[in-house]
């Protein structure tokens, strides 16, 4: 699979060295974007791939505005918005390609030939579903092109926001909060195990990861949260797991036979992903 090169984190342009904090931030926000218009341009077999990608980029974008809050102005609101709504309407195309993907975690892991089998079914048709996502959202939107314009024109007001007066007590407000917000959401999760709590559990770690990465890039690494990486990629995971259980309802994919076995299997699956994640650590 083609691999797309992640813009630097660990390391600073010697060019932005001298600059202040919220220029710094605003390159790095400005790269993720740029990154994310590129991917979205990416053709054939490496649709999904870009996607993905630029999803990716564009939460890290939305991270990195919430460093700022609401120095930033009203216009930060507005760009916050479009970003989360270019997101969700790329869904559908990660969403396909996260089922195959999904299957792929499974079928590493299972021991069992009778469930590597049904999984390699399951697979199969995951794939075609997906091949159809690819197709209609060419046939909507060609070379995703009217999307990408979409982004053009936030990134532009996003470089327009006013950066330069962002100074270290405004991003330590906003990581302080991350950390309250991943707390109770971990809280509330493990004391109500409903499902869209744990979705929001996983959410809030994935911002505070994406606000870590955006000052370490910044060269503000000092005042970067601390989390345990390994506990948000459980929680990633068991997402996923829900994300096949959302397939074996009424309008799934799959056959009624394999959709039946396909939720038990992903039920057992998420019970023991869950317990796997330690109730007493902070994400």
């Amino acid at each position: 699979m083609s691999k797309k090169t992640a813009p630097a984190v660990d390391a600073e342009a010697p060019a932005e060295a001298g600059r202040p904090p919220g220029r710094r931030l605003r390159a790095y926000a400005s790269r993720e974007l740029e990154a994310a218009i590129e991917a979205l341009g990416w053709r054939g077999s490496r649709l999904h791939l870009g996607v993905h990608l630029a999803r990716k980029g564009l939460r890290r974008v939305r991270a990195t505005l919430a460093l700022g809050g609401a120095a930033l102005g009203p216009g930060a609101a507005w760009v916050d918005r479009g970003l989360r709504d270019a997101n969700r309407d790329l869904s559908a195309l990660r969403d396909a390609q996260a089922l195959v993907e999904t299957f792929d975690r499974l079928l590493r892991v299972a021991g069992d030939e009778a469930h590597r089998t049904l999984l390699r079914r399951g697979r199969r048709r995951a794939a075609a579903v997906r091949a159809a996502a690819a197709r209609q959202a060419r046939a909507e939107d060609p070379d995703l092109s009217a999307r990408r314009g979409l982004l053009r024109v936030l990134h532009a007001a996003l470089r327009a926001l006013p950066w330069e007066p962002l100074a270290a007590p405004h991003w330590r407000a906003a990581v302080a909060d991350s950390l309250r917000r991943v707390e109770r959401a971990r809280q509330r999760a493990r004391a109500s195990g409903v499902d869209e709590d744990w979705h929001e559990w996983r959410r809030r770690a994935r911002r505070l990861s994406q606000q870590q990465r955006a000052l370490q890039a910044a060269g503000l690494g000092e005042d970067a949260p601390s989390f345990d990486k390994r506990q948000a990629e459980r929680l990633g995971e068991a997402q996923d797991l829900n994300l096949l259980l959302d397939h074996c309802g009424k309008r799934s994919p799959f056959a009624k036979p394999d959709r039946l076995a396909l939720r038990a299997f992903a039920r057992d699956e998420l019970a023991r992903s869950r317990s796997g994640i330690d109730p007493h650590g902070s994400s």
